[in-house]
């Protein structure tokens, strides 16, 4: 029996998207450098820090992916997701400086491992979308590719909230969207709060955001997985919504409450969130990856634990801080 305590790496890995590739699993993430915007000797030559696992738990540095594109894109690289089509590795990604002009970017490989090249353009054009952030690819079972993302909207008619948003598009090629953006989901709650009286785009707002989209198909139902709130509080947390259709329109109705996958446990664990999802190396459970803070919010770690399916919807079995069995039965 295979056993993990979380985190299950010791070392800043912020955003985890993990997958699995040959029987081996992979992971990236935003690692310190890139969060920060620090641009040390390592960090001229490529960003995003990879690691390599037989077995989901058991984690090694594997070096950085990315290819560092134009300096003039900004500093900040910001949760990468990969995705495997043809033959080649699709590496997404968001860069920018700070908290303004973030644009999505995409970079290919042969080798899960890398180097990434940039693709040389942008998915979104910066002049109609000045921030988008976490780029999360997703293929439904007709072969077809979606891009999930979140970007910035200022309205707050009709009970929703001015902040960062979910959006979807189709994407034409692995490399292009079709420029059909469909609204996923909006903040309409004091728990997605990220800070009030923001001064943004020349205003002020009570800004709430919703990150990290994760889409997972189960029962032929869309679950687009989230993050609400201020990472670095313990507001922050792990929520969905679902629809009947990949592009929508989707529901995250009944979290009037707070978070329902994932939340804060005060005095162990603080802003669990920006997940990915993974099977065991048995195929028998479903595991929710995820950051976390320790308690003396020193450094996000990653961490796992299973996703239950309920009749109430999905819900993750933790925060942990345990020692847990892996390959538990979901």
């Amino acid at each position: 029996m295979t056993t993990y305590t979380n985190p299950i790496y010791p070392n800043y890995f912020a955003d985890p998207f993990v997958w699995r590739h040959q029987g081996i699993y992979y992971a990236i993430g935003t690692g310190p450098a890139e969060a920060a915007g620090q641009v040390d000797e390592l960090h001229k030559q490529r960003v995003f820090p990879l690691l390599r696992s037989p077995d989901l738990v058991n984690w090694q540095f594997a070096g950085n992916a990315l290819q560092r594109p134009d300096p003039a894109l900004g500093d900040n690289f910001w949760a990468p997701e990969v995705a495997y089509h043809e033959g080649t590795f699709y590496l997404y990604y968001s860069v920018g400086h700070e908290d303004k002009h973030h644009q999505l970017r995409v970079a290919t490989s042969p080798d899960p491992l890398g180097p990434y090249q940039d693709s040389g353009k942008p998915l979104v054009d910066l002049n109609t979308c000045a921030f988008a952030i976490d780029p999360s690819p997703f293929r439904d079972d007709d072969g077809q590719w979606y891009l999930f993302y979140a970007q910035d909207f200022l309205d707050a008619e009709n009970g929703v909230r001015a902040g960062t948003a979910l959006v979807v598009d189709r994407l034409l090629t692995m490399t292009t969207l079709a420029g059909e953006t469909k609204m996923v989901l909006r903040a309409r709650h004091d728990w997605q709060r990220f800070l009030a009286n923001r001064p943004m785009y020349g205003g002020i707002y009570d800004w709430h955001t919703l990150e990290g989209p994760c889409v997972r198909k189960h029962n032929n139902r869309y679950y687009c997985f989230y993050s609400g709130g201020r990472w670095e509080t313990d507001s922050y947390g792990v929520d969905y919504g679902i629809a009947n259709n990949v592009m929508g329109p989707y529901s995250d109705a009944g979290n009037e409450s707070g978070p329902r996958v994932l939340r804060s446990h005060p005095g162990y664990v603080l802003g669990p969130g920006h997940n990915s999802i993974a099977l065991s190396p048995d195929g028998q459970a479903e595991y929710v990856v995820y950051h976390a803070w320790d308690t003396g919010m020193v450094a996000r770690r990653m961490c796992i634990d299973v996703l239950l399916w309920t009749p109430n919807g999905p819900r993750c079995q933790g925060p942990t801080w345990t020692p847990q069995t892996l390959n538990a039965k979901a």
